[in-house]
């Protein structure tokens, strides 16, 4: 009977702390973000720029994050989060398949097509760019090709710390180092541990993926990112066999470089590869382009 008692205040503390954990997040996330009527959190709506021309680019964002983190470099090429609770019960499978069917809608309505991959979005880029044969080019913003080992670690043990905590912090309030950026954010901030497992997941089949890209691949990478250090960047770019790719480092800026400081260097950068590599009648290109540095970025 002991015994019984026991397992049971075990269970009902844990209950009270989950409880707790799951409220606190919410209030949280509910103080920074705000529904609007139609239930989709007030500027991470979905960017859909038309234009009359026949060229068109897919442009996925980072786990956690919103269409907002690439806002900016939506409208300089122009020229899903919805609510807390529908992205946990998201997976990994089903981020795939929106990506693939929001590329078929392109195919539907222009002739060349790209993709930019921002972060996790990266990952999501590189599987989609290697089942394809009509992208034209591939643009890998900070790509989320690797996990830290204290991630895996939470990705394999993801069933039993989702029964003492159905939320952790997500760590992003490094990923932005310009103040005013940070608070324009609209990024949850918190994730539960099912999802760091369908991050993993995604993770692989983008590294899995990346060899048999064969498009001209872009990946820009900052060399102060907390998420991605330079040493990881290198060696998942090293998975890259596409006759031509290049890696360009940026620094002064975090994370998200879409909306980061230096910005608009990297937005030049990317207008001009996907310009260059607009269409199949190419100059002929050394195997793989040397690594090279945006300026230098400061606040």
């Amino acid at each position: 009977m002991i015994a019984i008692a026991v397992v049971a205040v075990a269970v009902g503390l844990v209950a009270i702390l989950r409880a707790r954990a799951r409220a606190q997040a919410l209030t949280t996330v509910g103080a920074r973000l705000t529904l609007g009527t139609d239930g989709i959190v007030i500027g991470a709506t979905t960017i859909d720029l038309a234009a009359d021309g026949n060229r068109a680019v897919l442009m996925l964002h980072g786990f956690g994050d919103t269409p907002q983190t690439l806002q900016y470099l939506a409208a300089y090429l122009h020229g899903h989060g919805r609510t807390l609770h529908e992205f946990s019960a998201s997976r990994a499978e089903e981020w795939i398949a929106f990506a693939r069917a929001e590329l078929d809608a392109l195919r539907a309505r222009y002739d060349t097509i790209a993709i930019v991959g921002l972060s996790m979005g990266g990952a999501l880029a590189t599987v989609l760019a290697a089942e394809a044969s009509d992208v034209r080019s591939l643009v890998l913003l900070a790509p989320y090709l690797s996990m830290p080992t204290r991630l895996r670690r939470a990705a394999s043990l993801h069933r039993i710390l989702g029964v003492v905590t159905p939320f952790l912090r997500g760590g992003g309030d490094r990923s932005i180092r310009d103040p005013e950026e940070v608070t324009r954010n609209r990024a949850y901030g918190f994730l539960t541990p099912r999802l760091v497992f369908e991050l993993s997941r995604i993770v692989a089949r983008g590294r899995a993926a990346a060899p048999r890209v064969s498009v001209p691949t872009l990946v820009v990478q900052s060399r102060q990112d907390h998420r991605i250090p330079p040493d990881a960047a290198e060696r998942a770019f090293a998975l890259f066999a596409a006759p031509t790719r290049r890696m360009m480092w940026t620094e002064g800026n975090g994370h998200i470089i879409t909306v980061d400081y230096g910005r608009q260097a990297i937005f030049a950068v990317v207008g001009e590869w996907l310009a260059t590599h607009a269409t199949r009648d190419e100059p002929a290109l050394p195997a793989a382009l040397p690594v090279s540095s945006l300026p230098r970025t400061t606040p």
